[in-house]
């Protein structure tokens, strides 16, 4: 029996070399990364609407959810200076950042807007210190917080309602514009349909429809 050992030209093999390791050279990442920072209302739920809206309009998309439940701006600061490292090796191509709402509770979570301004701008400071994959700073969008209902029950009191508009807000907006970041309107979103926010924390649609607010944001910015 002949045993028959086909050769390819030299040419030819290097051409099958570079077609089966392309993809793995490609100097340009593919698709792009979202991480997500914020307290409770990050870590429900959100971020899972808004993956599922990328992979429904077909977009390659890899949604992280990095949401601390109960977590203040001060509280997250620690998380993020204590696992900076960690995070900053996801390399996201953008950071949605939502914190306020655990700073009004009436108990010693209590934050000032001054000590809540700090806080913010010390977030947005080490988030800005990351790198995406192709080696460029990765893009910061931060959302107003949305209202706390009146008659919330304890440790949320009328006060407390009435410093997301007074205050956190206010700071939020200010902080958006003197560093020229993306800002998100959740705030209005859920203020104009009280039925997506029940209580503290938004009903599933209201998730849904924060979702799409971030991702009506971000879309203008991926190339």
């Amino acid at each position: 029996m002949r045993i028959i050992i086909r050769t390819f030209p030299r040419k030819t093999t290097w051409l099958l070399i570079l077609l089966l390791f392309f993809p793995f050279c490609s100097s340009s990442p593919q698709g792009f990364i979202v991480l997500c920072a914020g307290d409770s209302i990050t870590a429900a739920d959100y971020p899972r609407f808004l993956q599922r809206r990328f992979d429904q309009d077909n977009i390659l998309a890899k949604v992280l959810n990095y949401g601390r439940s109960g977590n203040t701006s001060g509280e997250y600061l620690a998380f993020l200076k204590k696992n900076t490292q960690i995070l900053s090796e996801e390399h996201p191509d953008f950071i949605l950042i939502q914190l306020g709402t655990n700073d009004l509770r009436e108990d010693q979570d209590d934050t000032s807007a001054t000590q809540f301004s700090a806080n913010m701008k010390d977030i947005i400071n080490i988030f800005s210190g990351f790198k995406t994959r192709s080696g460029k700073a990765p893009q910061s969008l931060i959302a107003t917080i949305p209202p706390i209902p009146e008659n919330s029950p304890s440790p949320f009191t009328e006060k407390s309602h009435r410093r997301v508009m007074d205050e956190i807000n206010p700071i939020i907006r200010q902080i958006a514009d003197d560093q020229g970041l993306v800002l998100v309107d959740n705030y209005t979103l859920l203020l104009d349909q009280p039925l997506l926010l029940p209580e503290v924390h938004p009903s599933r649609e209201g998730y849904r429809q924060i979702a799409l607010n971030w991702y009506n944001s971000l879309k203008p910015l991926i190339k």
